[in-house]
C-alpha cells in the first residue's frame, strides 16, 4: 500500500509522533495504520500520545534576529510553570534560531528544520515531552526582513513578541517603538491603514450617540468629526502618546528623528487558544461524592 501524505498526517495526529518517524513506521508497516501505531508504541516514539490532545495554551515567544531579518515563534506549553524550565526555554531558543536560519515559511515546516545537534526541531520537541511530561507545541512562527531598515524587536516577559520596521531614525528607536507596539497593542500604524469598514461602523456608532444630543445636525457632524479623530488616534500607533514620554505621540517622535513606521507584528502567548478552566472546588466535592 502506498504511504500517502494523508496517511502520514493522520498517524501524526493519532500518536503525535513526528512526521518522519510516522512516514518511516507506515512504510515499514506497508501502509498498515494500526501496525505502524504499535511499532511507534513500541519504540516510545508514540509516549507523547494521551499528551497531544491535552491543552497546550501557556508558553513563550521566542525571537532571534539578524541584523534586519527577524522572526518570533509562538512555543506552546500546559503550564506556565514548564515555561520557565530551563530545558524548554533551551529548546525555544534553538527552534527560533532555526527559523531564521531555514527561513520556515510556517511551523509545518520548522518542526522539520535541522537543529546545529543534527536533530529535527519535532525530534528534539519529542525528547522533552518525554523527559518532561507535558504536551509541547510549535504553533506559529512570524518573519519580518526589513530590506536593510531598522528592525525593532522586543519580548516582554516571555509572553508578548513584537517587531516593528521602521524606515528612518536608529536601532534605539526600532527598540523602543518595539516596546510601546508590546504595552499599547495598536491594531494599526496610521489612520491610512484603517480599514474603511471598520472606520465606517464607527462612525455608525458615533452619529447615533450624537443624535441622541438633540443638538442642530452641523453641531452633530463636527462631534463625529472629532470623537472619530480622537477614536483613530487610539487606535493607531503614530496617534498614541509614547511610553517612555506621554507628553509627545508616537507621531511626534517619528517626525523628530525622520523617521516611518512601516508595518509590525505583536504575537502573544495562547492567544485565541481555548482554556480549559478547572474548578478544583467541584473536582473536590465529586471526589468526595465517589
Amino acid at each position: 500500500m502506498a504511504v500517502t501524505a494523508q496517511l502520514v498526517k493522520e498517524l501524526r495526529e493519532r500518536t503525535g509522533a513526528g512526521m518522519m518517524e510516522c512516514k518511516k513506521a507506515l512504510v515499514e508497516c506497508e501502509g498498515d495504520m494500526d501496525a505502524a501505531i504499535e511499532l511507534l508504541r513500541k519504540s516510545g516514539l508514540a509516549k507523547a500520545d494521551k499528551k497531544a490532545d491535552r491543552v497546550a495554551a501557556e508558553g513563550i515567544i521566542a525571537a532571534a534576529q539578524d541584523g534586519s531579518r527577524g522572526v518570533l515563534v509562538e512555543i506552546n506549553s500546559e503550564t506556565d510553570f514548564v515555561a520557565r524550565d530551563d530545558s524548554f526555554l533551551a529548546f525555544s531558543s534553538q527552534t527560533a534560531a532555526a527559523a531564521l536560519q531555514h527561513n520556515s515559511a510556517d511551523a509545518d515546516a520548522l518542526v522539520q528544520a535541522t537543529l546545529d545537534n543534527g536533530n529535527t526541531v519535532d525530534a528534539e520537541r519529542q525528547a522533552l515531552i518525554g523527559r518532561i511530561g507535558e504536551n509541547i507545541q510549535v504553533r506559529r512562527l512570524n518573519h519580518l526582513d526589513t530590506g536593510g531598515d531598522n528592525l525593532g524587536s522586543y519580548v516582554h516577559g516571555g509572553r508578548i513578541g513584537v517587531m516593528v520596521h521602521v524606515q528612518g531614525g536608529d536601532a534605539e528607536l526600532a527598540n523602543d517603538l518595539a516596546m510601546h507596539i508590546a504595552a499599547f497593542n495598536p491594531p494599526f500604524v496610521d489612520a491610512d491603514s484603517v480599514p474603511a469598514d471598520v472606520i465606517a461602523k464607527e462612525k455608525d456608532i458615533l452619529i447615533a450617540q450624537a443624535q441622541d444630543s438633540g443638538k442642530p445636525a452641523d453641531i452633530i457632524e463636527k462631534m463625529v468629526e472629532g470623537r472619530l479623530r480622537k477614536h483613530l488616534a487610539e487606535i493607531t500607533l503614530i496617534g498614541q502618546p509614547f511610553v517612555k514620554d506621554n507628553d509627545i505621540t508616537v507621531e511626534k517622535l517619528l517626525k523628530s528623528k525622520d523617521a516611518k513606521v512601516v508595518s509590525f507584528v505583536r504575537i502573544v502567548v495562547g492567544e485565541g487558544i481555548e482554556k480549559k478552566e478547572d474548578n478544583f472546588a467541584e473536582e473536590v466535592m465529586q471526589q468526595a461524592r465517589g
